[in-house]
């Protein structure tokens, strides 16, 4: 992510959703869309009681019966459906660094078999609001439990519960945010007014990134913030990435990437700096191989790395991608693991032979943004831009997926660990909200 795009970040139409979309839409088959907004050309209708008014969370039986997910009013409205998805795939801009990118990977992409139903439909609501501050970067949805998920709602971390379908603030970073806990590097000073670019949940531990290199991190079970610290005092210093996991050892660790080419590893416990790594274009994502020894690292470069985690030296370079790379994932086996390009493709490698990608998995509107495994490996899920999230069997070779379909921006995507649900950040002006899945107990 370039230093033009970090400040392109602060100027993106963070008010512009689905329905203001619609005001520049035109029908090239069936006439001129009108140029209002969903919410104005649902004043249309008789009774105009989605104006004004927070619309109804949609639930399981309600889906059941056919209801639109969202609580979209497609009835009510000068354009059916259908014809908004298909608008919405010849229309909608994918954003390249290197032009054209999206065009070149048809050739190599797998066919895969649609239609599979790995995960149902629970409920959708909108008694959160999911967030994004940078287009490019979208890991701001989190899950710790079946019924347990965090996010970012502006400028709060919001925690919400699928079992109570209460929402409760965890962590408030739009006034001043100082630790309440003394540790060698920390900010005693704190910060004011923190952007968050980037966020990481996992167990009783928070950790959020800001565009200025900020770093907040808290224990969920434990009042205030326990350390704050800016990674650099680069003017490039957005913070891409975060990831939290367990060390070898059983010790808690992150990982931080950042526009300013580094990639740094930080120890939970006294959080201290304890690896540095630097490399030649900005990290957008790093993800730790599963028995803690191999690194995935992607950036502004075509080419990601496999980079050895105790001295940061290239392992091997990845090559195959068009375009600059913003999510990575590792299986559960060690054994291969899956990074998402701006080229629009998702590629699936085998660290037993690198010189080619064992599969390549193709978005419909733009960049593949976000990557997640189940627990239990058995499941894949890869995140565009916006409107599709696919989730694929690992076990037929990726070759069968579950396409789920809907209208708006994603913040984040996210398994529970246990793998029973999955977790979608929809933004939107209008039709935000948080999207839940259930795992199928059987599917054929």
């Amino acid at each position: 992510m370039s230093r033009e795009k970090g400040r392109q970040a602060r100027h993106w139409k963070l008010n512009c959703g689905i329905v203001d979309e619609m005001e520049d839409v035109h029908d090239d088959v069936g006439g001129e869309l009108r140029g209002r907004e969903l919410a104005s050309l649902e004043s249309d209708a008789h009774e105009s009681d989605y104006v004004n008014r927070e619309v109804d969370d949609t639930t399981d039986a309600q889906a059941s019966r056919a209801e639109d997910t969202q609580g979209i009013p497609w009835d009510r409205l000068s354009i059916t459906r259908e014809k908004y998805r298909q608008t919405r795939l010849e229309q909608y801009k994918n954003y390249e660094d290197i032009p054209n990118s999206g065009e070149g990977t048809g050739k190599d992409c797998n066919i895969t078999e649609k239609g599979s139903l790995y995960y149902e439909f629970q409920c959708n609501t909108r008694s959160v609001k999911p967030t994004i501050l940078h287009f490019q970067l979208r890991n701001l949805v989190w899950a710790t439990s079946k019924h347990d998920v965090y996010l970012m709602s502006h400028f709060s971390v919001i925690h919400w519960s699928s079992l109570s379908c209460e929402a409760s603030e965890v962590l408030n970073v739009s006034g001043h945010v100082t630790p309440s806990e003394k540790h060698p590097g920390s900010l005693l000073e704190g910060f004011t007014q923190t952007q968050v670019s980037s966020l990481a949940v996992k167990d009783n531990l928070l950790v959020a990134g800001g565009f200025q290199g900020e770093l907040i991190c808290k224990h969920l079970d434990q009042p205030g913030v326990s350390f704050c610290s800016r990674t650099t005092d680069d003017d490039n210093a957005i913070t891409n990435a975060i990831e939290i996991y367990d060390n070898p050892s059983g010790a808690a660790h992150f990982t931080a990437s950042s526009n300013d080419c580094g990639v740094r590893d930080f120890d939970m416990e006294t959080f201290q700096l304890s690896k540095h790594f630097r490399f030649p274009w900005p990290a957008n994502h790093t993800s730790l191989s599963p028995d803690g020894k191999l690194l995935v690292i992607v950036g502004d470069n075509p080419d990601g790395m496999l980079v050895d985690s105790q001295t940061g030296k290239t392992v091997t370079p990845l090559c195959g991608h068009l375009d600059f790379s913003f999510a990575s994932a590792w299986h559960p086996d060690g054994v291969t693991f899956a990074t998402g390009n701006q080229d629009k493709t998702c590629r699936v490698w085998d660290v037993r032979n690198l010189s080619k990608s064992v599969a390549v998995l193709k978005g419909n509107l733009g960049a593949i943004r976000s990557i997640r495994y189940t627990s239990d490996g058995q499941y894949m899920m890869m995140a565009e831009p916006a409107d599709f999230v696919h989730v694929y069997d690992v076990k037929s070779g990726y070759e069968k997926e579950q396409e789920i379909d809907f209208f708006g921006e994603i913040s984040g995507i996210s398994f529970s660990p246990d793998t029973e649900s999955l977790f979608i950040g929809v933004w939107d002006r209008t039709y935000g909200s948080l999207v839940e899945y259930g795992r199928q107990k059987c599917v054929a």
